[in-house]
């Protein structure tokens, strides 16, 4: 039973990764537009204090990670890019989960620094951010699925090396935007 799931899922790689792709912006963009209740999340003040600079490590960690799996793959050690980029991926999954928690119960951060940084640094910073995020979320998860599904012989004959490039070139870039965002609302005096 097990096998005919996996090959099933090997089938439909693009179908699934759009799926999951459309699924997981949705909750995002309903998380961020204020459509998620916060009635019955434990709300607690230190950890919401905390998510921003917790976060901002994993995004360093999650950038190591990235980094080390794509020299680890171009060197052929197929095992320890697989090992990181699951490690990659769970860094992220604990970036958003702690992301979305702050927003639900908190809102987004608003921005106070001048006007002019806001409009010519901070949204735009913000918005190429984003949109990187919304975009790289199907590709991520075509390129897992199809890492998770198929025999490492196989991989090399997929679209997962050129995919994965750009997943991982855009992922990085993502992750290296946001950290700009979490300066501008953090740590530069404005």
């Amino acid at each position: 039973m097990t096998r005919q799931i996996g090959l099933r899922a090997k089938d439909h790689v693009t179908g699934l990764a759009a799926v999951l792709g459309v699924v997981s912006v949705a909750l995002v963009f309903a998380v961020a537009g204020g459509l998620v209740p916060a009635d019955g999340i434990p709300r607690s003040e230190a950890l919401l204090a905390a998510v921003p600079h917790v976060n901002a490590v994993v995004s360093v960690l999650a950038i190591g990670a990235i980094l080390d799996g794509w020299r680890a793959v171009r060197r052929g050690n197929v095992d320890r890019h697989r090992t990181l980029m699951i490690a990659a991926l769970v860094l992220f999954l604990t970036f958003l989960v702690l992301y979305l928690y702050k927003v639900v119960l908190a809102g987004p951060t608003p921005f106070d620094g001048p006007d002019v940084v806001y409009r010519f640094v901070y949204l735009p910073v913000l918005a190429i951010h984003v949109i990187l995020a919304v975009v790289t979320l199907p590709v991520l998860y075509y390129v897992l699925l199809v890492g998770l599904t198929h025999p490492v012989a196989e991989i090399p004959d997929t679209p997962h090396p050129r995919v994965g490039r750009v997943a991982a070139a855009l992922w990085l870039v993502s992750f290296v935007l946001g950290l700009v965002v979490y300066a501008l609302l953090y740590l530069v005096p404005l």
